[in-house]
């Protein structure tokens, strides 16, 4: 009886914390197909804006939590023709759908009918890779393959130090685009 309240314990913070993420993911606008679309024009960068942040917040937590002892690393196997391709395919298909896995399945949340065909495509993307899996691992993840590293292993520099130079070149990022971009309202009446 223990583990199944439990388990029900874990589901309703998942349940709990998916509809935070989407709420999140909508109130920042990434939600918008035209956001996304706009960020590869470069029309408007609140999609790098709102993942770089996510990137920072989220891994300043692992590291804490790392540190504290009450999480662990767990490293998975540096691929770089597996990273590349994965990338490229990621990209293009972003790019093609107008969302990223997250902010697709928040958009459908929304009532977006074309992100709910798109995410049938990412399952059948998804099938189709655990159906190629053993040619991918003797063909693909074999190569420019260096294991499980770690960019404060290679270099020697602490992770908080890693994550503080990331820090800064947001902010410096974020200041340039703040002053350099095209307002808004110039934005809109351009398409």
């Amino acid at each position: 009886m223990f583990i199944i309240m439990v388990g029900l314990t874990f589901a309703a913070f998942g349940l709990l914390f998916g509809f935070a993420f989407g709420w999140l993911l909508h109130r920042g606008k990434v939600t918008d197909y035209n956001v996304i679309i706009d960020q590869f024009l470069l029309r408007d960068f609140t999609v790098l804006k709102v993942m770089l942040t996510a990137i920072i917040i989220g891994g300043i937590g692992v590291l804490a939590l790392h540190q504290s002892g009450w999480a662990n690393y767990h490293i998975k196997d540096a691929n770089l023709l597996a990273v590349v391709l994965g990338a490229s395919i990621f990209g293009v298909g972003m790019v093609i759908y107008g969302y990223c896995p997250g902010t697709g399945l928040a958009a459908i949340g929304t009532g977006s009918i074309h992100a709910l065909v798109g995410a049938l495509g990412m399952i059948t993307g998804g099938i189709l890779y655990a159906l190629s899996f053993d040619w991918m691992q003797a063909h693909v993840l074999t190569v420019w393959r260096f294991g499980k590293v770690r960019l404060p292993d290679l270099t020697g520099i602490p992770d908080l130090v890693w994550f503080i130079g990331l820090t800064a070149t947001a902010i410096a990022f974020f200041v340039f685009i703040e002053r350099h971009a095209v307002p808004s309202h110039l934005r809109r009446s351009s398409r």
